[in-house]
C-alpha cells in the first residue's frame, strides 16, 4: 500500500455533504450499474481504443467513514507521457492510486482505459488489464529471493510443465542489470539492503507488459547514480510507448523527467499543466496554498562546548574507526551515497549495534551503550530512518508514541497516569503542531510528516540531549520538510547536540554547522558548509576527489 494514508486525516479533508453521503450509504440511486459490478467491466463508452489519452479518470469520488478522500477529481494521462502527481502528504495521492490499481473501489465517477470504461475487482485485474504499480512501501516477500519474488504467481515452467527456474533467473537478472546495482539473486530479500530490495521490486514492476506504470516515490532509496537509471528506464518505457504516472515529494525530480504535471490538495484537483510552463515556486504554492518560503530557518545561537565525542569507534559496517564531536547546540550533518556507513555509524552511537572498540563520551563521562534503552536513558536518542518499524508502535494512539519514553516517570502504584501522559502529550503535540484527529488516534493513521513528528515530539519529551535524525525528511512533502527544518533548528537552539543524516545534499548544507562525509564505511572528509559547494562534497562521497 501507499505510504501517505490519506484518508485517515479526518482533519485534512473535507466533510461529507448529507447528499453525497446519501448517495455513498446507497449506491442503488444515481450511479452508473457499472460500479456496483464485481467484475472488470470493458464497454463501448464513450471515446476510442485510440485516443490520445490511454487513461482517464472522470470525476472520481471516494469516501471512508466521515472524510471525503477525492471530491470530483479528473485525471487524463496521455499515451507514453510520463505525468507527474504532486501534493502534500493527505493531498489523496494513494486514494487515487489504489482506485487505478484495483485496490479500491471508487464511489462516483468513470475510469477509462484505452478510452474504454473499466472498473476492477482487485489489483490482480489492474495487473493484467496493463496498470502496473511500484508502491513506496514494497509489496515484497522478506522469505523470498529475487527471483521468486519477480515471477511470484507467473513461475516460468518448460515444455513439461515443470517450473523452468534457471530460465527465470536468467530474465529476473536481465531486468536487474541496467540498474547496475549487484543484486544477489539467491538470498532472502530481508537479507538485502533497502536500496537492493527497491531494484527487485522495480525489476517486478517493469517485468510486466503494461500500459501504464506508476511509480511512488520510487527515489527515496536510491543513490544518485541508481536515480539517473532509474530516469533512462523511464524515458525508454516512454520511448515505447508505455505511460508513466510519476509520484514524488522531489519537486527537482518533476523538472528532470515530466511532460505534464497535475497538483492534487485536500482530494481536489488544483490543476493540470505542462512541466515546462511551470516553476517549482509555483507548484509549492498550488500544493500548500500559499506561498512557502524555501529558505532554511535562520539561526540565532552558536554551538559551544563539547557534548558528545565518539573516538575511534569499531562498529559492524564501518570499515575503519569513526571519530567525530558533536557541540552543544551544533548541526553536525552527515552525508554519503546509500552504503556509505551512515545508518551503521548512527546505530553504533544509539545502542543499536554492537561497539567493537572505541569509546563514545556524553559532556566528558564515558558512556557504555549497550542498547537502545541505554542509550535513551544516558540522553541519546534516534529517529531512524525506517520511522515505521523502528520509530513508532503503529497500533498504539499519538499520545502513547509520544510518551513511550517515560512510561516510568508517569507512573502511579505501577500504573500508568493517564492524566499526565495525556497532559505531557498534549504540550508536545501541539508544540510540532501534530495533526491528528485527537491524541487517542492510532498513529498508522497519520500522514507520513506527521509521523515523523510524534517520533521526535517522543524523544523531546524524553529530554533527550542528543537527536540522531537518519533522514529525517524521508518520504515527506514541502509543508512538512520546512516544518521539520524549524524543529530540528528549533531544538539546536535549545541546546541539544544534532546528528544529522540525510541523502539530500541540499538539506545537510542548509541545516548544518559542519559537514563530514562517508564513503565504503569511512569517514573520508569534514567541510565547513558556508564555504563548500555541492559539487565538492559529492564528488568526495562518490571517491573521484
Amino acid at each position: 500500500a501507499g505510504s501517505d494514508s490519506e484518508h485517515l486525516e479526518p482533519d485534512q479533508r473535507t466533510p461529507i455533504p448529507a447528499a453525497d453521503r446519501k448517495r455513498i450509504d446507497n449506491p442503488g440511486r444515481g450511479t452508473d450499474a457499472a460500479f456496483r459490478q464485481h467484475e472488470v467491466v470493458l464497454g463501448g463508452m464513450s471515446g476510442m481504443a485510440d485516443s490520445q489519452y490511454v487513461l482517464e479518470m472522470d470525476k472520481v469520488c471516494k469516501s471512508f467513514p466521515g472524510v471525503k478522500a477525492l471530491d470530483d477529481v479528473t485525471f487524463s494521462v496521455k499515451r507514453g507521457d510520463c505525468h507527474c502527481l504532486v501534493g502534500q502528504n493527505g493531498a489523496g495521492k494513494s486514494t487515487l492510486i489504489k482506485i487505478l490499481a484495483g485496490a479500491y473501489p471508487l464511489d462516483l465517477g468513470v475510469v477509462r482505459l484505452d478510452g474504454r470504461q473499466v472498473t476492477f475487482r482487485s489489483p490482480d485485474q489492474a495487473l493484467r488489464m496493463g496498470i502496473s504499480v511500484l508502491y513506496q512501501e514494497l509489496a515484497l516477500n522478506p522469505y523470498f529471493n529475487a527471483v521468486e519474488n519477480i515471477f511470484i504467481g507467473r513461475e516460468l515452467s518448460n515444455r513439461w510443465g515443470i517450473i523452468d527456474y534457471e530460465r527465470m533467473k536468467r530474465e529476473a537478472a536481465d531486468l536487474i542489470d541496467p540498474f547496475g546495482v549487484h543484486v544477489n539473486l539467491n538470498v532472502p530479500i530481508r537479507e538485502l539492503s533497502v536500496a537492493q530490495q527497491q531494484i527487485v521490486a522495480l525489476a517486478k514492476a517493469l517485468s510486466f507488459d503494461s500500459k501504464v506504470v506508476v511509480f511512488d516515490e520510487p527515489s527515496a532509496v536510491l543513490t544518485t547514480e541508481e536515480l539517473e537509471r532509474l530516469f533512462a528506464i523511464i524515458m525508454r518505457l516512454k520511448q515505447s510507448g508505455v505511460t508513466v504516472i510519476y509520484i514524488s515529494h522531489r519537486l527537482e525530480e518533476i523538472f528532470r523527467i515530466g511532460d505534464m504535471v497535475t497538483v492534487l490538495r485536500d482530494g481536489r484537483v488544483v490543476g493540470t499543466t505542462p512541466v515546462a510552463e511551470v516553476t517549482q515556486p509555483d507548484l509549492v504554492r498550488m500544493m500548500v496554498g500559499r506561498d512557502v518560503g524555501m529558505e532554511f530557518p535562520a539561526r540565532k545561537g552558536c554551538p559551544s562546548e563539547t557534548y558528545l565525542e565518539v573516538a575511534n569507534v569499531r562498529a559492524p559496517g564501518l570499515h575503519s574507526e569513526a571519530s567525530l564531536v558533536v557541540r552543544k547546540g551544533e548541526i553536525l550533518g552527515i552525508f554519503g551515497l546509500v552504503g556509505s556507513g551512515r545508518t551503521e555509524l548512527a546505530h553504533a552511537i544509539a545502542g543499536m549495534s554492537r561497539v567493537e572498540y572505541g569509546e563514545i563520551r556524553l559532556k566528558g563521562e564515558r558512556l557504555s551503550i549497550q542498547s537502545p534503552a541505554d542509550g535513551i536513558r544516558k540522553g541519546v536518542a534516534l529517529l531512524p530512518e525506517n520511522r515505521k518499524d523502528e520509530g513508532l508502535v503503529l497500533g498504539m494512539s499519538v499520545a502513547e508514541n509520544t510518551t513511550m519514553p517515560i512510561w516510568r516517570r508517569i507512573q502511579k502504584v505501577g500504573l500508568l497516569d493517564r492524566r499526565e501522559l495525556r497532559c505531557v502529550a498534549d504540550t508536545y503535540v501541539n508544540k510540532l503542531g501534530v495533526k491528528t484527529a485527537g491524541l487517542d488516534y492510532p498513529v498508522r493513521n497519520l500522514s507520513g510528516g506527521n509521523q515523523q513528528k510524534v517520533v521526535l515530539a517522543k524523544w523531546l519529551a524524553a529530554n533527550s540531549q542528543v537527536l540522531i535524525l537518519d533522514e529525517p525528511t524521508r518520504g515527506v512533502d514541502i509543508g512538512a520538510k520546512m516544518e521539520i527544518y524549524r524543529l530540528v533548528v528549533d531544538a539546536a537552539e535549545q541546546g541539544l547536540g544534532i546528528v544529522l543524516i540525510s541523502s539530500e545534499l541540499g538539506e545537510v548544507l542548509g541545516l548544518a554547522d559542519r559537514v563530514l562525509v562517508m564513503r565504503a564505511g569511512c569517514i573520508v572528509g569534514e567541510f565547513d558548509p558556508r564555504e563548500v559547494d555541492q559539487e565538492t562534497i559529492l564528488a568526495r562521497a562518490m571517491g573521484v576527489a
